[in-house]
């Protein structure tokens, strides 16, 4: 798997406006929609061709599709079920209109000017994509194949699906999710899971600020089998169905206090009809203002009071996505603070596994947390880390499935430096992600006094490869860095050149040459005698080095331990370096030789008195 370096320090969250245009023209929607309005045609896109290989990757299509555009369809419906967790996203993202207007752009339409082209704009690890469509859709005898509106005349819905199908390569791309997972690319937030029914005491507290914040709420009913799946409860719930949480309240019900939740149905249909649901006699004894207040109907529109205490005797999860500050209206009075990581987990060198496996654990990346200011009326700061997985749901044509995840905080040392093995053997966790689990993004809310923390992102399995996003979201300012930044090299005294050079100053510098290569230091293209002891003291401490790494006396050294062994050396180097070097000198096995442990330390050295801005 290709790895593109990107700088690891801490980003703010980007703004809307920079999305990058994703055709491979290199053209924006705008520019391809005058070239399709000067030549006269409707736009075609080549990325993501109108035929089988856009729908299905692992099997042929079922029945014959035909792709059509909405002008010259005879709208009948749709013909197979859509995944509800992006169907549940997608009601949750029209109750925020200027989410809503991010991800759609308002100014596209089939009146004037129209040339089959449209254009969504989805986060995708801290940077904003805007990707291009064409409007022709997948159908079968005039309906539509998957998502569609209740308003016949209306396709942004069937649109923004296709986009996002684009996004991840294909339509069977989009089998099985979870309506976080959605959600997260919709607005650029990080996400949050709880088993209701073991939910913190303060779980109502949780709801309540989250829908202050903005931020978006799913919940759902667990199922046993693939049987349960969308069946129907003797109270008008639908099992395994995403479901939307819109609002939470108080209210006077006979001279007591009590607490509702406000859900909502995306299919539009098929309401609870338990206590508080829309005809239940308990709205009787509320007030018309009251009622009022509550935008209380009894419409059959999918959306339904309930009691809290129902709503969590009832449902099994519940799914928060905190949106970043720039996803939120002005008028927002509580804002989290957002800092952003990107990573890799490459075989050899930074994927270490979980804790189980102490020997390569603490070659993982490690993420210096400063958590400063406490939070209001309280003595310890609230964060929620998030560690996101990249690309797989995008990779499932290449056959890759999604990794185990999960990762630990640690408080961190004063030095700022690559934690040891040592460290962990000694030191126990502050805290950890509740579970290790095969999904997108492992997230969880932490309580921790002010200080310095190191997070040590992992997968279960050592070996394992990925490219990782970790996001920081805290009530206050927090910050974090990775402890190494540059290469350093100790200081190597400056040999002196001779005028001559001796017989057996020769046959050392052959030797010299057949272990590392010529190194002109002098500038004459020849060893000399005080040149050849600094190299000698230098390589028996190599030899040294080599040996206290090599175990089991092999030959070869694991190149998990090549970070400390080039700290011996003098060389302290960042993940990116680490990862190169070990790509460049370890077998299939992830071990190193020693003449290649050599020559590595020698171009590195060579490296260092070339480019001295790195020492």
């Amino acid at each position: 798997m290709p790895y593109v370096y990107k700088d690891s320090k801490p980003q703010a969250p980007p703004l809307p406006q920079t999305a990058l245009a994703t055709h491979s023209s290199g053209l924006s929607c705008e520019e391809l929609k005058r070239q399709c309005q000067q030549r006269g045609t409707l736009f075609e896109d080549c990325d993501f061709p109108a035929n089988d290989s856009s729908l299905f990757f692992s099997e042929k299509p079922p029945i014959p599709f035909a792709w059509k555009r909405p002008r010259r369809m005879h709208f009948e419906g749709k013909i197979f079920k859509s995944d509800c967790w992006l169907l549940a996203a997608i009601a949750s993202l029209t109750l925020n209109e200027k989410t809503l207007a991010r991800v759609v752009p308002q100014d596209q339409n089939f009146g004037p000017g129209y040339a089959g082209i449209f254009h969504f704009q989805f986060w995708q690890h801290n940077e904003w994509l805007d990707i291009v469509v064409d409007d022709r859709l997948p159908t079968f005898k005039d309906r539509l194949v998957f998502l569609h509106s209740a308003d016949h005349n209306e396709f942004w819905s069937a649109l923004l699906e296709k986009a996002y199908a684009k996004l991840n390569k294909s339509y069977e791309a989009l089998k099985g999710g979870s309506t976080i997972e959605a959600m997260e690319d919709f607005t650029g937030g990080v996400g949050e899971m709880y088993e209701v029914k073991k939910a913190p005491e303060n779980f109502h507290e949780i709801l309540e600020k989250a829908l202050k914040r903005g931020s978006m709420v799913g919940c759902s009913i667990d199922t046993s089998s693939a049987a349960e799946s969308e069946a129907r409860t003797p109270l008008g719930l639908i099992k395994g169905h995403a479901y939307s949480i819109t609002g939470i309240e108080e209210v006077s019900y006979r001279g007591r206090k009590v607490e509702l939740i406000r859900i909502r149905n995306p299919w539009g249909q098929v309401e609870w009809n338990g206590p508080w649901s829309d005809n239940s006699p308990e709205w009787q004894s509320i007030s018309p203002s009251e009622q009022k207040r509550l935008c209380q109907t009894a419409l059959d529109d999918g959306e339904f009071w309930m009691k809290f205490g129902d709503f969590i005797a009832h449902f099994d999860k519940v799914e928060i996505c905190n949106l970043t500050p720039d996803a939120l209206d002005d008028k927002v009075p509580q804002k989290w603070e957002v800092t952003v990581h990107q990573g890799s987990w490459v075989r050899g060198s930074t994927a270490g596994g979980c804790r189980n496996f102490l020997e390569t654990f603490w070659t993982n990346p490690q993420i210096k947390l400063q958590l400063k200011e406490k939070d209001d009326g309280q003595d310890e700061c609230t964060f929620i880390a998030a560690l996101m997985q990249k690309d797989r749901r995008k990779l499932k044509k290449l056959g890759a499935d999604m990794l185990t995840i999960g990762y630990t905080i640690y408080e961190s040392p004063t030095k700022d430096e690559h934690l040891t093995k040592d460290f962990f053997r000694y030191h126990a966790s502050k805290a950890r992600s509740k579970t290790y689990i095969n999904l997108r993004e492992v997230s969880d809310r932490f309580k921790l006094p002010p200080g310095d923390y190191i997070i040590v992102p992992t997968t279960f399995e050592p070996h394992q490869e990925a490219d990782f996003c970790l996001r920081i979201f805290s009530e206050k300012k927090a910050s974090g860095f990775f402890p190494i930044i540059l290469s350093i090299l100790l200081q190597l005294p400056t040999p002196t050149p001779s005028q001559e050079e001796t017989e057996e100053e020769k046959q050392f510098r052959e030797l010299f040459k057949q272990i590392a290569g010529e190194v002109r230091s002098s500038g004459n293209g020849k060893l000399e005698f005080n040149e050849f002891k600094i190299f000698w003291d230098k390589l028996k401490k190599w030899i040294g080095i080599f040996l206290h790494f090599d175990s089991d006396q092999s030959g070869t050294m694991s190149s998990y331990e090549l970070r400390t062994a080039l700290k011996a050396a003098g060389f302290q180097l960042n993940n990116y370096l680490l990862q190169l070097i070990v790509l460049r000198y370890s077998d299939e096995h992830y071990q190193i030789e020693f003449d290649d442990f050599l020559n590595c330390l020698i171009r590195l050295e060579n490296a260092c008195r070339e480019y001295p801005f790195l020492v």
